[in-house]
């Protein structure tokens, strides 16, 4: 078996976590505070002896046993409080807790010191000093919990209406797409449609004429590429399949659609925020359309998943070079991305190929 780190070899196995853990830790506790509560009897019995002997010399004018009391008492006081200190949660409090009972034990130590001596000045400067220590120490400690300053606080507030006015941008910037989808669905793309039906019945009837026969194909031809522009336009700015039907199989649907061989491996319990959808989902677009270029023959693998609270869109592939991560989409879909508070990486796989990485926050 490996020994754990720290272990030398032949060490009994240390207990990483669990109930054998908490034993160690119950163990390692009972023996501490067995150790300071011998250390005490000690103590007691060390300054009891003294006090004995001086009674018994008959020295009644200087108590001397007062300083085994005060130098034996001062380790046991300070171990106790240490061992008090070390229950509190791990993290700056247990530190500054530490830190006091220190300084209180020293503090109690020399104010005896100075009673039994010449007494003077000297006192006040060093308790003023230990005062100042534990004080600097404490607003390391906790400077996350003083309350902002004036300037702080207004930058807070500053952020935050950013993040509310942003969101509503995004917002609203949705709603005004998708009514330009709708519009262009029912107004310009019906009309073509129409168009392209009245043309062709006008070009079957000028069997007599085909120089105005050529002329009508053409135009029919025309309306037909307008109307496949219209709905690929209509289609990147907000795909009805989206809204209606979520991420996932607007995703399967375009891998359908695509030229290429593309495996969609999705885990998204619940349907996220629109904007996030969109922004994944045109991440994905983007992605496979620049595979379609530059790798044709390649295959895809489209991941979606929610990880650690994040919407992750992941789109793979192993065809030959790499995408450009500072390419014109691409960087469209970076800005869209960061606008949502999250982050888009372009990397190389190994041997070939590429992958496109979107992390969208579901908090944003």
């Amino acid at each position: 078996m490996i020994p754990a780190v720290g272990q030398l070899e032949g060490d009994p196995p240390r207990p990483a976590s669990g109930p054998g853990r908490a034993r160690l830790t119950a163990l390692r506790e009972a023996g501490v505070g067995s150790l300071i509560s011998t250390a005490a009897i000690a103590w007691i019995v060390a300054g009891a002896a003294c006090t004995v002997a001086w009674a018994l010399v008959g020295s009644r004018g200087y108590y001397w046993p007062v300083w085994v009391w005060a130098g034996a008492g001062a380790p046991v006081a300070a171990a106790a409080l240490l061992r008090a200190t070390w229950r509190i949660p791990a993290g700056p409090g247990r530190w500054a807790g530490m830190h006091a009972a220190l300084a209180f034990v020293a503090s109690a130590l020399l104010t005896l010191t100075w009673l039994l001596t010449g007494r003077g000045e000297w006192l006040a400067w060093v308790l003023l000093g230990l005062g100042v220590a534990f004080a600097v120490h404490a607003l390391l400690a906790f400077a996350d919990r003083l309350p902002p300053r004036p300037s702080e606080s207004a930058l807070h507030r500053r952020v935050d209406e950013l993040v509310r006015t942003r969101s509503g941008a995004l917002d609203v910037q949705a709603t005004e797409m998708r009514r330009i989808e709708r519009d262009l669905h029912d107004g310009a793309q019906a009309r073509l449609v129409a168009l392209s039906l009245a043309l062709g019945r006008a070009e079957q009837r000028l069997v007599d004429d085909p120089e105005a026969r050529a002329l009508v194909r053409s135009a029919r031809e025309d309306a037909t590429a307008a109307l496949a522009e219209l709905r690929d336009l209509s289609r990147g700015i907000a795909p009805p399949l989206l809204e209606e039907r979520g991420l996932v199989t607007a995703v399967e649907a375009l891998a359908a659609r695509s030229p290429l061989e593309v495996r969609v491996e999705a885990s998204v319990p619940a349907r996220p925020d629109p904007a996030l959808e969109r922004a994944a989902y045109f991440v994905v677009s983007e992605a496979l359309t620049n595979v379609v270029k530059h790798a044709s023959t390649a295959d895809v693998t489209v991941r979606l998943a929610t990880v650690r609270g994040a919407l992750v869109a992941e789109v793979l592939d192993d065809g030959p070079g790499g995408a450009d991560p500072f390419g014109s989409g691409l960087a469209g879909l970076r800005r869209r991305v960061e606008a949502l508070d999250g982050t888009l990486v372009v990397a190389p796989n190994s041997p070939r190929g590429s992958t496109v990485r979107a992390e969208l926050p579901c908090g944003s």
